[in-house]
């Protein structure tokens, strides 16, 4: 079984407990819009939660979000195909699988194309404070190309698309956080995911990214509910 859910920011108290109510296994995958909270700490932290989450009976597919590093930038990780795509795993840490932007997976027969990123709008705030932040949170022209040439072999049709954050016209407004200065808020990942959105041919697009639940179109918006891929 293929389940998906939004961003869990290091917190997995709600996944702990749905793998003990499904009785999942390790042949069940649950997929992570995005800021999964593994890559973030640093080394001891990170690997005492990477340590536990190996003990769940289920494999964690991660796309990336704007509050971790790339784990590609870590020493620790390789490359393997998986699914039909590439992803990024340490040895240590098999079930823990974090996907290579542009890259195709076979979900239940589903072409499935994965571009992760975003802005962090409280990019300063974490600065200030010494949390982490990471300059390359947004996809690179690399990886923007990558994906539009991924897109391009396949006539631009696709089954679903997995993404951090939404394209422009289906940002959730009603959610931005009062008091902040929207003008100055990086939205050059947002446009650029309109455009792909625009000449793209797809079923279904997941996202997270906004701490909400909303479906407008064939875009949904995922938090903290978990629920089988194309349900």
């Amino acid at each position: 079984m293929i389940y998906i859910t939004g961003d869990t920011h290091g917190k997995f108290e709600r996944i702990e407990q749905f793998c003990g109510k499904f009785k999942t296994s390790r042949e069940d995958v649950l997929i992570i819009l995005g800021d999964a909270g593994i890559n973030f700490f640093g080394w001891v932290k990170d690997h005492v939660k990477k340590e536990f989450l190996e003990t769940l009976p289920i494999t964690f597919f991660c796309i990336h979000g704007n509050h971790e590093q790339r784990p590609q930038t870590i020493g620790s990780y390789q490359e393997k195909l998986w699914r039909g795509g590439v992803v990024y795993y340490e040895k240590e840490y098999p079930d823990l699988l974090f996907a290579k932007d542009g890259e195709v997976f076979d979900f239940n027969g589903k072409q499935t194309i994965v571009t992760g990123g975003a802005y962090s709008v409280d990019r300063m705030y974490r600065l200030i404070h010494g949390y982490g932040w990471w300059p390359d949170e947004q996809p690179s022209e690399e990886i923007k190309q990558n994906v539009e040439r991924k897109l391009n072999e396949l006539s631009w049709n696709v089954d679903v698309v997995l993404s951090h954050t939404v394209p422009l016209k289906y940002e959730p407004t009603e959610v931005f956080l009062e008091g902040l200065d929207q003008s100055k808020v990086d939205r050059t990942t947002e446009e650029w995911l309109d455009k792909i959105e625009d000449r793209l041919n797809y079923q279904k697009w997941y996202c997270g990214h906004y701490h909400t639940e909303k479906k407008v179109d064939k875009i949904e918006i995922m938090f903290e509910n978990i629920k089988k891929f194309l349900e």
